[in-house]
């Protein structure tokens, strides 16, 4: 099928649709949900079959909806209706949620049904949801209604209802948390059910913050109370205990809001910081289990973003593991890396030279695992962008989860060079020239692609959970292997006559003065895509590889 989605980002739904219906031999191409005049000139140029709308904020015009069927994904089960679907989900502790693909009608989520797909609840927040059990619920109904509408088949039901019915949208007034009354299972509930947007507005700290990224956490004060801190995150009292709290937003001069590591928020507030406690349960840490000759470290950073601090824990952690015969790098499970994070870049006092600090530090990162001794194996069970695909690419081994989806560019971030020795890494594995087409593109790839080009070595299945436990006993069965020996004296020997051919300080050294022009240079468009992509700037356009129909118009027009 000819099929326009509608959207008002690439998210990550969007996008792992786009890829597994291209997959699927669909010709596909994207509009941002801009304005009615946009759709409508986006439709007019594609003329699709279907319409699919993902992720939207607003409401379809009529007279498109009547000239062409357009189904909506929404992250609710049969009946359920209104734009807070999954986070009255979250707060209420469902145990069963679900996505229905309903036909757009003049009442929004009132359509009829084409498809629906239950799956069960997890104690997660809302965004955790929404990447894994949501999607993958969405990705399996789009394609029961598309083959529903391919055989002239009816929809499932003729309107969208049934015992959930509608719902308001979820106002801060219904997240508050009164931290003097409420026990730390209502407390994480709320804060779950408005992660990552909008968060908890909470004003008990003496100034207006956002609260995100919560976890259990251990100890007793006064509710609300600052007991400690680790990992940059803040632990509070609740009413029968407390919890870790990892990201806070504050607001920017000028109204906008950014989300920082907590301790970041308070002290840019001149908030006095509890005292470090070091506690093994705070979030966003680096940790390292030893398996007898197996490491296995995990760094499940929230969004996978690689703080200057973050990247020099994880780099520290694989120096000292380097006596393990093999290192299993784990990531966290909705995201492995994204690179460098451009909220504490953007938080600095000069933005360029914290961007530079950024990337010398997931460079370090790089270099520690091209170092080591050991047999490196990255573990991809989340989704990948821009520097954190190519910091796997400096492991020796690299299998990515199933319906994973990896980014391999920078070009979408105000057209950056790039590092984390790819220009050593991406031509081993595929070769000069197909490396040079690839840091061309500005689209995604399923992990299976990513398999077939060489980009990673495997893949494997299951959810996240299982995908590690996976890994964790091959890398296990691997360090008591007799073949690892070899494999090592190898590595060893390739290595050393890498270095003599070019060393690695020579890759680096090109890659950071290219980067340097970026940070520093009279083309500024690193910094503006950034602040845009930090702050939430909506799209004012649809850019080109995306909106393929519009690139059909202008070859048209020439």
């Amino acid at each position: 099928m000819r099929i326009l989605l509608l959207a008002h980002a690439f998210n990550s739904l969007t996008q792992r649709l786009w890829l597994e219906l291209e997959a699927d031999g669909h010709e596909l191409s994207l509009e941002y949900d801009i304005n009615d005049a946009t759709t409508r000139d986006a439709v007019a140029l594609f003329a699709p079959d279907l319409i699919l709308a993902p992720f939207l904020k607003r409401a379809i015009p009529a007279d498109v909806w009547r000239k062409v069927p357009t189904l909506v994904v929404h992250p609710g089960p049969p009946g359920d209706k209104g734009p807070s679907a999954l986070d009255h989900a979250v707060q209420e502790g469902r145990e069963r949620w679900g996505v229905t693909v309903l036909e757009a009608r003049s009442e929004m989520d009132a359509g009829p049904v084409w498809a629906q797909q239950p799956f069960e609840m997890r104690a997660a927040p809302k965004s955790s949801l929404y990447r894994r059990e949501v999607t993958e619920a969405a990705v399996t109904a789009v394609r029961m209604a598309l083959a529903r509408l391919t055989a002239g088949l009816w929809p499932l039901r003729a309107a969208n209802d049934g015992a959930e019915g509608p719902k308001p949208p979820m106002r801060q007034e219904r997240r508050a948390i009164d931290w003097a009354a409420m026990g730390s299972a209502e407390v994480l509930a709320r804060i779950r059910a408005a992660d990552g947007r909008p968060g908890v507005l909470d004003r008990s700290l003496g100034a207006e913050v956002w609260l995100h990224d919560a976890h259990p956490g251990r100890g007793s004060g006064a509710g609300g109370a600052l007991l400690g801190q680790a990992n940059e995150a803040i632990l509070r009292a609740t009413a029968d205990g407390a919890v870790w709290i990892g990201h806070l937003s504050i607001r920017l001069p000028g109204g906008r809001r950014l989300k920082l590591p907590a301790t970041r928020a308070l002290e840019a507030l001149g908030h006095a910081l509890p005292p470090e406690t070091g506690a093994a349960d705070a979030p966003n840490g680096v940790r390292t289990e030893r398996l007898g000759d197996l490491a296995v470290i995990r760094f499940p950073f929230l969004n996978g973003a690689m703080s200057v601090r973050r990247a020099q824990a994880l780099s520290r952690a694989i120096r000292a593991a380097a006596e393990a015969r093999v290192i299993l790098l784990t990531g966290g499970p909705e995201f492995w890396s994204n690179g460098i994070d451009l909220a504490t870049i953007e938080a600095a006092a000069s933005p360029a030279e914290e961007s530079l600090a950024a990337i010398e530090a997931i460079d370090d990162v790089c270099l520690a695992l091209l170092e080591s001794p050991a047999w490196t194996i990255a573990a991809m069970a989340g989704n990948a962008g821009a520097g954190g695909v190519f910091m796997a690419l400096a492991a020796d081994e690299v299998t990515a989860r199933a319906g994973t989806v990896l980014s391999p560019h920078y070009k979408n971030m105000g057209n950056l060079y790039g590092s984390e020795y790819w220009t050593y890494t991406l031509p081993r594995r595929l070769g000069a020239e197909d490396a040079a087409r690839l840091m061309q593109t500005r689209m995604p790839l399923l992990a299976k692609e990513a398999a077939r080009i060489g980009l990673v070595d495997r893949i494997a299945g299951g959810a996240p959970e299982a995908f590690e436990a996976a890994m964790v006993a091959r890398a296990e069965a691997l360090a008591g292997s007799g073949a690892l020996g070899d494999m090592l004296a190898e590595k060893a020997r390739r290595r050393a006559a890498d270095e003599a051919a070019r060393p690695l300080a020579d890759h680096r050294a090109a890659e950071i003065a290219r980067m340097r022009l970026n940070f520093f240079g009279f083309d500024t468009s690193y910094h503006v895509a950034r602040l845009n992509f930090i702050t939430g700037v909506p799209k004012s356009r649809t850019p080109l590889h995306l909106a393929r129909h519009r690139r059909m118009g202008q070859m048209a027009a020439e």
